[in-house]
């Protein structure tokens, strides 16, 4: 029996967008203003609420309504016809127009923006307004009129359409009946019933419509965190460029490392004396009392690093002071540019008096 096998090279899957986005990369997509957002919803908000609002508000309508008639009539086509009537006749009728629709227009605003806020929250970004040579490009053109989106919302469209249709014709055959009889009531009674068959018709139309927007939010959101998906590449890749290299970011740590401990051994001549352990610890203290309010530790270092203290203290003739608590003490306590603590001032005033009674200095 023969056996087979098959290679399987695993780097084909390494290009495979299989995690979620990062919240970075989430960060950048919003400041391009790519995010998950259905355009149908705030418009079928609107529609819902603008018939709401149509039957919230009709009483205020209808007499704002009369009375714009009223006052035209009465105050203004049957006075004389000059400029200034006129404008006074135009300017009336501007006013009372929007007095008519304020509320239609303020219900129509706060739900548009409710119904942007609740897909994306609060965003400013110019970012969609620039000028890109891609949006004009025929071939790019092209492939969004045949792809998948397009057709996509050829059939959204073309479902909506079905769905209003059958509510508007089963809505329509059910008033059979009463719009037969219209011929036998009075005006008013008339335009009261087709205002409420109207009303009734966009009520059901735009709670559909908001309907199929919530299922389009979904698919959009869903469409959009699939394209948004990242493979383990891109999130490597993202986070060496947001955090650095690690090769690099420690070959930087070493190198700082080394030009801080190129200073602390320039900054040893200067010192007044150096504590040691004597073999573990080495601390060199100077102290100014023109530019100190107390000793300064310029130095420190354990170990190989306590040895090259010393050397260089010695070529430099800088006093080397054994005591064990006190070294042990500045290097826990103490780091390289900050000033003694106030419970060690006393032992330290001791080893610096000591240092300059050595040096002849009267401090």
């Amino acid at each position: 029996m023969s056996s087979f096998r098959y290679r399987l090279d695993l780097q084909m899957f390494a290009g495979e967008k299989t995690e979620s986005a990062t919240p970075k990369k989430r960060e950048e997509q919003r400041k391009k203003g790519q995010v998950a957002k259905s355009a149908e919803l705030p418009g079928a908000f609107i529609l819902l609420f603008t018939f709401l609002s149509f039957s919230m508000f009709g009483g205020y309508m209808k007499e704002r309504f009369t009375q714009l008639f009223v006052v035209t009539f009465n105050d203004y086509l049957l006075t004389e016809v000059t400029i200034p009537n006129i404008v006074s006749l135009f300017g009336n009728l501007l006013f009372q127009g929007l007095m008519l629709l304020a509320p239609v227009f303020t219900v129509s605003v706060m739900v548009a923006m409710l119904g942007n806020y609740l897909q994306i929250g609060i965003m400013f970004t110019g970012d969609p307004l620039k000028m890109k040579f891609s949006k004009i490009n025929p071939l790019e053109g092209f492939k969004r009129l045949v792809g998948i989106r397009a057709l996509m919302d050829f059939f959204k469209s073309i479902l909506k359409l079905t769905i209003v249709g059958v509510v508007v014709y089963q809505t329509i055959w059910n008033e059979r009946g009463n719009m037969l009889s219209l011929g036998s009531v009075s005006l008013p009674e008339t335009v009261s019933y087709v205002a409420g068959l109207a009303i009734d018709l966009g009520v059901k139309i735009g709670f559909i419509l908001v309907i199929l927007a919530i299922i389009d939010y979904m698919y959009q959101k869903y469409d959009f965190e699939k394209n948004l998906r990242m493979s383990k590449q891109d999130i490597k890749d993202e986070y060496k460029k947001s955090e650095g290299d690690p090769l690099i970011k420690g070959k930087i740590r070493e190198r700082q490392r080394r030009m801080a401990m190129q200073r602390m051994m320039q900054e040893i001549p200067k010192a007044d004396v150096i504590i040691t352990n004597p073999t573990h610890y080495a601390i060199a203290l100077k102290y100014d009392s023109n530019e100190m309010a107390a000793p300064r530790v310029i130095a420190k270092g354990s170990d190989f690093m306590a040895i090259k203290i010393k050397e260089v203290a010695k070529e430099h003739g800088i006093i080397l002071m054994e005591n064990r608590p006190l070294a042990r003490a500045l290097y826990s306590q103490v780091e390289i540019g900050q000033a003694i603590p106030a419970d060690l001032f006393q032992a330290v005033a001791e080893v610096l008096a000591y240092v300059y009674k050595l040096k002849g200095k009267a401090k």
